[in-house]
């Protein structure tokens, strides 16, 4: 059983950094492709970031502010983000991606095999 938990979200004003952390346990997903979405109140799950076999991969919207890497040996996914935006608030999840891969559809919720239950990102004034 694979099980993923994020931390590091918190409530922050715009233009501020927040990082996120993203552990697993129960199976070894240090080559797992492994990706952050978020979603907020009333809108589908957005991609936002993943990291697979050195390569990244993000959404128009937060390149150039955010970062996501990889500790394989302590099989944990970050998502640095920095000059956040009001808008960017949302549940941000943590995600896995199993074999057969997302592929090309790797930005597709649907293809991720398992989710953790989310950190909360507020940005407001």
């Amino acid at each position: 059983q694979v099980q993923l938990v994020e931390s590091g979200g918190g409530l922050v004003q715009p233009g501020d950094s927040l990082r996120l952390s993203c552990a697993a346990s129960g199976r070894t997903l240090r080559n797992y492709p492994m990706a952050w979405f978020r979603q907020a109140p009333g809108t589908e799950r957005e991609f936002v970031a993943r990291i697979s076999w050195g390569n990244t991969y993000y959404s128009d919207s937060v390149k150039g502010r955010f970062t996501i890497s990889r500790d394989d040996a302590k099989v944990m996914v970050f998502l640095q983000m920095t000059n956040l935006k009001a808008e960017e608030t949302a549940l941000y999840f943590c995600a896995a991606d199993a074999p057969p891969y997302s592929g090309n559809h790797y930005f597709d919720a649907e293809y991720y095999d398992w989710w953790g239950q989310g950190t909360q990102v507020t940005a407001t004034l």
